[in-house]
């Protein structure tokens, strides 16, 4: 007999189970967490954003990294994408109510990793 508690199988269909290969919620887990999911979170926060002001407000990543994980995060429900019918075309960025849920929650870890980091660095050297 297994030591496992017994988790009627409705629940952990429902749930998910994020520690098996085969969860899908391992792909959303993977597209919020990169570093660029992260950072894009993080600065979509203040608000609606156009891409290229997005792209500066998230320092160092490349556009078509950018493009990448807004698609991601797009097709996760976490990110809006509105086009805007002018010419030039203007497509804005915003988060949806799971995105800032999403970006509330990474926040959190952000702010823990920055009033870590003495400790942190203490601990082990960064490398890049």
């Amino acid at each position: 007999m297994s030591n496992r508690s017994a988790t009627p199988l409705s629940d952990a269909l429902e749930r998910g189970d994020v520690l098996s290969p085969h969860c899908p919620s391992r792909i959303i887990l993977n597209h919020v967490t990169s570093k660029w999911g992260v950072l894009t979170l993080l600065a979509l926060r203040s608000g609606t954003l156009r891409f290229s002001a997005l792209r500066r407000k998230v320092s160092g990543v490349s556009e078509r990294m950018l493009a990448q994980t807004l698609q991601q995060l797009e097709g996760c429900r976490l990110v809006d994408r509105h086009s805007h019918a002018q010419v030039p075309p203007r497509v804005e960025y915003s988060l949806t109510p799971l995105g800032r849920e999403a970006a509330a929650r990474v926040g959190a870890l952000a702010d823990w990793i920055e009033a870590s980091l003495p400790l942190l660095l203490e601990s082990a050297p960064i490398e890049g």
